[in-house]
């Protein structure tokens, strides 16, 4: 079952304040975006967000699960949580904060 724009569209607003979020529609799912970052995969309806010691940290015991068929563990956020706008935003911002700056693509000259 492929995820929702609305769904996304929801997510985005309740995150808005965290920093330049967007959505990218990925093969029917959407990967979320902090700061040209990927902080979250929204797959199935279910937010997943990135396990990382600092995001453990903050949530403490949680669900963890697997976004898509052959990816690694990430963690679950339940949809309770989606509506607390400044949690959520606070979990982005530390997500965001831990990634490193995305590599700059490079060009190909055409021939």
């Amino acid at each position: 079952m492929a995820s929702s724009q609305g769904t996304a569209d929801y997510l985005l607003s309740q995150i808005a304040t965290a920093g330049k979020v967007s959505a990218r529609r990925m093969f029917g799912e959407y990967a979320i975006y902090c700061d040209d970052k990927t902080v979250a995969l929204l797959c199935d309806e279910q937010l997943f967000v990135k396990k990382l010691p600092v995001v453990a940290e903050f949530l403490g015991p949680c669900e963890e699960g697997f976004p898509y068929p052959g990816a690694k563990p990430w963690f679950v956020i339940s949809g309770e949580r989606w509506e607390d706008h400044e949690w959520m935003t606070q979990l982005v911002k530390l997500i965001a904060a831990a990634l490193p700056a995305p590599k700059q693509k490079t060009s190909r000259k055409k021939r």
